[in-house]
């Protein structure tokens, strides 16, 4: 039984998908000119793509710009997310640095969620985890491969490795190359959800021909899905007035 991850007044994993965009401004003043956007077009989650940041690596200058993000937006559930290159983002740190910053977002209580990348090292991982969870901030533990679908039970394994590695969100995110590739992963998060998932999941097939797995979790039990404001933070997202019609149509129809 999947119980559903309750972020101030937010529950991920109950009813409609929630959708989540993101801040990817480089400096202060385009974050903020974003953050009221968002609050028009009332996401539910936002997430602040760190790694965008022009100031990224300077710790003071992310934590007093994480303090602005939370005023600006008031009680909407904020994601912390430094993606690595490896892994689609824009920047990288080294270990040591990734696993500092990652803790002063939690620590701080700006972050309601902070987001780690399940191909860290494990103890590492396992660390984060456990800190953000002493200061009471949940953790996804993601993956995104921006080249290729793996096989299903590769996906199913990867969802089960971030949900053991205590994951409060476990995310996948794959470059389909083909619309099979696509019917692979929702038939994973399907399975997943029906044998091994007790926490909300998130997963998404990218660019066009995986946009049909943004708008079709409540079918196949992917508890979020990121949409577009202004630009996209990564290949197919629907911008977000799309994706509300389209997520309501589908959860009256179920």
């Amino acid at each position: 039984m999947v119980q559903p991850l309750i972020i101030r007044d937010i529950a991920i994993g109950e009813g409609i998908p929630k959708i989540c965009a993101s801040l990817i401004g480089e400096t202060a003043s385009q974050l903020k000119e974003e953050a009221h956007v968002l609050i028009t077009e009332s996401v539910d989650v936002i997430e602040w793509r760190v790694d965008f940041f022009e100031k990224a690596y300077d710790k003071s200058e992310v934590l007093q710009t994480l303090a602005n993000i939370r005023s600006w937006i008031g009680n909407i559930p904020l994601v912390f997310t430094f993606r690595s290159k490896k892994e689609g983002g824009e920047k990288e740190l080294e270990r040591e640095a990734y696993i500092a910053l990652n803790k002063a977002a939690a620590k701080s209580g700006y972050a309601d969620i902070i987001d780690v990348e399940l191909f860290n090292r494990e103890a590492d991982v396992k660390e984060l985890v456990e800190f953000a969870h002493a200061h009471k901030a949940a953790v996804i533990v993601s993956n995104h491969d921006f080249n290729k679908t793996p096989a299903k039970e590769e996906i199913i394994s990867r969802l089960r490795k971030a949900q053991e590695l205590g994951g409060d969100l476990p995310k996948i995110a794959l470059m389909p190359q083909s619309m099979a590739d696509v019917i692979t992963l929702l038939d994973a998060v399907q399975t997943m959800k029906e044998q091994y998932a007790d926490r909300p999941i998130i997963a998404m097939s990218m660019g066009g021909q995986g946009s049909i797995s943004r708008i079709a979790g409540e079918a196949f039990g992917s508890a979020l899905t990121f949409g577009a404001a202004k630009k996209a933070s990564a290949p197919g997202q629907i911008p977000i007035k799309n994706l509300k019609t389209v997520l309501t149509i589908l959860h009256e129809s179920l």
